[in-house]
């Protein structure tokens, strides 16, 4: 099988083409510092999984994956990060990432993830798959948001304006306003009425 990787680290890339090439199932083909030209390196080097970190300059792990799966949808991403955020664990689940690996993961891991992935399966770290797994729960939901955040949506759904909702919290109303797009990215939305609607469905009984 054939692996490409993207890191901003040449130290964690020249480990990995070490790790790849000592396994004898496996060929390391490529690699960059970041995913300023994935397309041209997919046509290139015809990768069967790519090894995808996220935090990069230029152009991210995140903006990478989207462009591979929206070109090559045949090709397989493990996410590799430093980070288990849930945020960015979600983002990359929803782009199309195959499994979700920390670097921490010790060879083994990072081989039989790289396996898994080729073999059709979906390879997760544990402690990512637990927090994947209480991110989508519906009891779980409510602890996305802080208290503050919760009582700003819960005046929005309410029908208070900002600079009402600013007033009766004894607040600014750019505060209220970072509050809100804290919430839309939070809950992966772009309107009120979507936020109304997910504290009426999540939090109000």
């Amino acid at each position: 099988m054939k692996i490409f990787a993207y890191d901003d680290s040449p130290e964690r890339l020249h480990s990995l083409r070490i790790l790849i090439e000592l396994s004898d199932n496996m060929e390391y083909v490529g690699e960059a510092l970041c995913c300023e030209n994935a397309e041209e390196d997919m046509r290139k080097y015809e990768p069967d999984i790519v090894l995808m970190d996220i935090n990069m300059p230029i152009v991210d792990g995140i903006e990478g994956l989207k462009i591979i799966k929206s070109k090559f949808p045949h090709i397989n991403v493990l996410v590799q990060t430093a980070f288990d955020d849930s945020d960015k664990v979600f983002r990359s689940i929803s782009g199309g990432a195959s499994g979700y690996i920390l670097k921490s993961d010790n060879p083994r891991r990072i081989l039989q993830a790289i396996e898994e992935v080729y073999e059709g399966g979906a390879s997760m770290n544990p402690a990512i798959a637990r927090k994947v797994l209480e991110y989508f729960l519906p009891s779980q939901e409510e602890k996305i948001l802080t208290q503050k955040e919760r009582e700003v949506l819960k005046l929005l759904s309410e029908g208070l304006s900002y600079k009402m909702i600013a007033d009766k919290l004894g607040v600014s109303y750019s505060t209220v306003n970072t509050h809100i797009k804290h919430i839309y990215n939070k809950l992966h939305i772009s309107s009120l009425g979507e936020a109304v609607s997910w504290y009426f469905k999540n939090i109000k009984e």
